[in-house]
């Protein structure tokens, strides 16, 4: 099975990203995201923690800021 790539993001009115857009159509809730990269089903980004245990995703580390998460378009 092909893995999902992350294609849009909503922020809250803080910034805080709260939902994501895989290249499906499909959106889900940064939590069922999270889950969602643990289980290998989405690509090009992984699972950090912040230093009070929040998890949160990331994408992977490449040397390019134009596909960080927060640069993403939003929906």
């Amino acid at each position: 099975m092909e893995k999902a790539k992350i294609t849009n993001v909503r922020k809250d009115g803080y910034g805080k990203i709260t939902d994501v857009m895989l290249n499906d159509g499909n959106s889900y809730s940064i939590e069922d995201a999270i889950k969602m990269t643990k289980d290998d089903k989405i690509e090009g980004v992984n699972v950090g923690k912040a230093k009070n245990g929040v998890e949160f995703l990331r994408a992977d580390p490449d040397q390019r800021e134009d596909n960080n998460l927060d640069n993403y378009p939003g929906y």
